[in-house]
């Protein structure tokens, strides 16, 4: 299962990402693909997000059960601890552009 959040992306971002995804309520899209298509589609959001926000969550055989990654400016911030990853809060006056790493 793939599930992706998006807030303030561009339309033509939301367009391409119905193409593969069902968008069950404005900004979540959902669907069950490979690897490899997954990658693909992060590449697609990573070239269009612009100044909006993403985040992609899939499942996946470790503790929590799923992984997930963040793009964009927001101020949650994916952090590891013990292997599990966790949520960290930027104040809000450090929202920057952010990649987290897959």
């Amino acid at each position: 299962m793939l599930v992706i959040v998006t807030e303030n992306i561009p339309d033509r971002l939301r367009g391409r990402l119905a193409v593969w995804l069902l968008e069950i309520r404005a900004g979540v899209y959902i669907g069950d693909y490979s690897v490899k298509v997954r990658s693909m589609i992060l590449e697609h959001i990573k070239e269009g997000i612009e100044e909006g926000n993403v985040v992609v969550a899939w499942n996946t055989p470790n503790e929590q059960g799923f992984d997930f990654i963040t793009m964009g400016v927001n101020r949650r911030i994916p952090k590891e601890m013990d292997g599990i990853k966790l949520i960290s809060f930027l104040p809000e006056s450090k929202c920057e552009k952010h990649i987290s790493e897959e």
